[in-house]
C-alpha cells in the first residue's frame, strides 16, 4: 500500500468518525434568528428559567431548547422572545 492511499484512508476514517460529533453539536440558526435568541439574559428572563429549556449535564453546561430542533448549544444564561416561566 503506498503512502498517499494510506493517508486517504486515514482521512476518510477520521471524517466518518467526526459525523456523529458534528451532528451532536449543532445550532439551529434559522430558529435562533426568528426568536431573536441571544447569549445574554433579558433582565430576569434567561433560558435556565424557561419552560422550553432542556438543561445540559450540569447547571452551567450548554443545553437545548424544545423550540430550536436539533440545537444543542443553548446557554442557560441566554434569552429569546419565546421565553415562558417554568411552572
Amino acid at each position: 500500500m503506498n503512502e498517499s492511499r494510506r493517508n486517504l484512508l486515514k482521512l476518510g476514517g477520521i471524517a466518518v468518525a467526526m459525523i456523529p460529533v458534528a451532528a451532536f453539536a449543532a445550532k439551529n440558526d434559522a430558529m435562533r434568528t426568528a426568536m431573536k435568541y441571544k447569549d445574554t439574559p433579558d433582565g430576569d428572563k434567561k433560558c435556565s428559567g424557561c419552560m422550553h429549556f432542556v438543561p445540559g449535564k450540569s447547571p452551567t453546561d450548554l443545553g437545548g431548547c424544545k423550540l430550536f430542533p436539533g440545537d444543542t448549544e443553548v446557554t442557560p444564561n441566554g434569552s429569546c422572545t419565546a421565553w415562558a416561566k417554568k411552572p
